[in-house]
């Protein structure tokens, strides 16, 4: 559009300078000789009607009286033309006499189709880019993508298969499955536009067996990537549920590298199945950034948190402590559904005795069957759920070293996400803050149910508090290690997958009498297992068993055969290997009692308490069963059978290095016994052994310098002289 110039007004020059006018001196008026000049060859009567005395009033014909004279140069914005060509679309100058700006002349479209795009996708007159796959001497077959081709025919000699050219489609038989193409001549600009396929989102619940060899689109997060010897495997999760996508390239290689753990995708292919799972043969995966991967992030996040929200909240007993404590039960449960529709993998660490083993085995039997009817790996419960025991019923450093080390690496072989971890009958101690810390700096999230003494409880808050997520532990309610961790995971585990409550009945029983409860919560949930057909001494057996067979597990979690145990398998084995072993537990106690008993030195108190110690490093068999914190436990009890329960008895075995210490409730009740607050005492009184340890209220571990044994157990020998009865205060 041409215009006049906005710089020059359209006088296509500017004003550069000013100088005096040469014609008049700068004095703006004719000099007397031009006037002459100006009269020659007029008549006198013309000359004389003009007074050549006022010659010097006429204005200089150059400057027109200014006495100077403008300096001019062309105007640079229009060249000197006076005027400029504006494009109509966007306003910028053109240079020349174009209609437009090279950026708003009209630009040709080049299609370039989507993995998914079909024949029907194609339009007549079009103009594609595509590679040459194919050619024959009728011509030359030209592919727009994996599903779509077409001929052009003739000769054409230049052309080379595997080349990229522009083709425009000259006709389509879609009946026939035919398309007609000639080569493109294109004549300045172009635009490349990618031609996607128009398909609606597919929620991933409702792909089925009926939607096998139909294209689907679908939005989600991808929640696990893998590697295979062909091809590489996306799980995606959306809203409603979790799938496969597999994506093809050369055998083994990592097919979108640029797409990883978390992102929200897009994901076209055609339903198949593998290994009877339903899988997604993707023809493309897209990552979503922006607007779309927000609202399908919210979608999955709002329904991962409605799904996780546990079904049933009910408790199995009535119970004050308990009911102050559900909501807590709640979070827990609710985080543990969420890591399993999140996508993460849950490690379970318990401590290796029957409250622990009962704890451990609850939690596992909630989640499994949720992880094989949500998962559609074969072997999801392998990768996506690991049940370990640990030895102290601390979280030691040893422990999250391995959980760490496995987590990163199968984060790092395997694209899982990092774990939830869940810590049972162990994590509420201060012994326990080391390892949770450094699991903390990894961002794992931590769940920790115990009935351990936590320390001073200030405001519902522990010190361990300031590291985990979620904390159930009695103490915070104003409870006690009454209830064990065996219970309160089964109430857990009763939440997270209400199917299962009638198999695990009976665990908080056998995890009451295993530790020893003694409570009112004990003995309801002794009864619900009573209920089952488990009476006491049963109960008993198998807490017994599960404690003989974790010696030999060690660090394995020995699921079919603790499965057995506990009952939750074939019945008739059940009754067969708890009576074998049973009967190898009461010899190997027997065994290990003779030994002790004798050499056991008992001493009673001014202050009542019946005293007991041993050696348990040279009186008693070593590196077999039973270990010296349960030959600790075997000669107490038998020392509280011989002397009675209302008996205050404390029973001290040792070693080199250690010291296991239990106590009857009578102490604790009577003289205010807390083992936890003697072992803090006797660690600022004596800083140079390195003192540690503690437990429960009435039984724990201690330990030490070697070279100071002798000094701390005396100390501790006159801690527990020194008590005082209350009862006589």
């Amino acid at each position: 559009m041409i215009q006049s110039c906005s710089e020059c007004k359209g006088k296509g020059y500017r004003v550069k300078s000013y100088k005096i006018c040469s014609a008049c001196h700068g004095t703006g008026y004719q000099s007397t000789e031009d006037i002459k000049d100006h009269f020659k060859g007029i008549s006198n009567t013309a000359r004389q009607r003009f007074d050549l005395e006022e010659a010097h009033d006429v204005p200089c014909e150059v400057c027109r009286g200014k006495g100077e004279v403008e300096v001019r140069e062309p105007c640079p914005a229009c060249g000197g033309k006076g005027e400029v060509n504006i494009c109509p679309s966007c306003g910028k100058r053109i240079s020349g006499r174009d209609e437009y700006c090279p950026n708003c002349q009209k630009k040709e479209h080049v299609y370039v189709l989507h993995p998914a795009c079909t024949i029907d996708d194609l339009e007549v007159g079009s103009v594609y880019r595509g590679k040459i796959t194919r050619i024959e001497k009728y011509g030359v077959f030209v592919s727009l993508n994996s599903h779509v081709w077409g001929l052009m025919r003739g000769l054409f000699p230049d052309y080379r298969i595997g080349d990229e050219i522009f083709v425009r489609v000259s006709n389509v038989k879609p009946y026939k499955g035919e398309v007609d193409m000639i080569p493109a001549s294109i004549k300045g600009p172009y635009e490349i536009v990618k031609l996607k396929k128009d398909l609606p989102r597919t929620r991933i619940a409702d792909i089925d067996t009926k939607s096998l060899g139909k294209t689907v689109r679908i939005v989600g997060e991808v929640i696990q990537i893998q590697q295979t010897s062909g091809p590489t495997i996306f799980t995606i999760s959306d809203e409603t549920g979790t799938t496969w996508a597999a994506a093809f390239d050369e055998p083994g290689i990592r097919v979108y590298p640029h797409i990883q753990i978390g992102h929200i995708v897009e994901v076209i292919g055609e339903v198949n199945q593998h290994t009877g799972k339903i899988q997604i043969e993707s023809e493309s995966i897209e990552r979503l950034i922006g607007k779309d991967a927000a609202e399908a992030r919210r979608l999955i996040d709002e329904a991962i948190d409605r799904r996780a929200e546990p079904e049933r909240k009910d408790l199995l007993i009535e119970s004050e402590t308990l009911e102050k404590l559900r909501p807590k039960l709640i979070e827990a449960a609710k985080a543990i559904r969420r890591a399993i529709y999140d996508g993460r993998s849950i490690l379970v660490r318990h401590h290796a005795d029957a409250d622990g083993i009962c704890a451990g085995v609850a939690i596992e039997k909630a989640v499994v069957p949720l992880l094989r009817e949500l998962n559609p790996s074969t072997d999801a419960e392998w990768h996506y759920f690991k049940r370990a025991p640990s030895k102290a019923p601390f979280y030691e450093l040893e422990d999250v070293v391995k959980d760490l080390s496995y987590a990163l690496e199968d984060l790092e072989r395997h694209g899982q996400k990092l774990p939830l971890l869940v810590l049972l009958d162990n994590g509420s101690t201060e012994e326990d803050i080391l390892a949770l810390m450094k699991a903390k700096i990894y961002d794992i999230e931590i769940v920790v149910v115990d009935h351990h003494y936590p320390g001073e409880v200030t405001d519902g808050r522990v010190e361990v508090d300031e590291y985990v997520d979620v904390h159930v532990n009695p103490y915070l309610v104003g409870g006690d290690s009454q209830i064990t961790a065996g219970a309160l995971s089964v109430e857990i585990a009763k939440m997270i997958n209400p199917e299962i409550t009638e198999r695990i009945l009976h665990l908080p029983g056998i995890a009451a009498v295993g530790d020893h409860a003694n409570s009112p919560e004990a003995e309801g949930y002794i009864e619900l297992a009573g209920e089952r057909g488990y009476e006491r001494e049963e109960l008993e057996k198998i807490a017994a068993c599960v404690d003989f067979e974790a010696f030999y597990l060690r660090f394995m979690n020995g699921r079919g055969i603790i499965d057995t145990i506990l009952g939750l398998g074939n019945l008739d084995k059940h009754k067969k290997l708890v009576d074998a072993l049973y009967r190898e537990y009461e010899r190997k106690v027997d065994t290990q009692l003779r030994a002790a008993i004798p050499n056991l030195k008992s001493t009673r108190l001014p202050n009542g308490i019946l005293f007991n110690v041993l050696d348990v490093e040279k009186y008693s068999h070593r590196f077999t069963f039973p270990a010296p914190g349960k030959t600790c436990g075997f000669v107490h009890d038998y020392m509280v059978q011989k002397h009675g329960e209302e008996t205050p008895i404390i029973t001290l075995a040792y070693g080199p290095d250690f010291g296991v210490i239990r106590a009857t409730d009578a102490v604790n009740e009577k003289f205010g016994f807390n083992l936890n607050e003697i072992v803090w005492e006797l660690a600022e009184e004596i800083p140079e052994a390195v003192i540690d340890g503690g437990g429960h209220e009435c039984a724990g571990s201690l330990k030490y310098i070697e070279g100071l044994s002798k000094k701390v157990l005396s100390a501790f020998a006159e801690k527990v002289a020194s008590l005082k009865n209350k009862n006589q205060l």
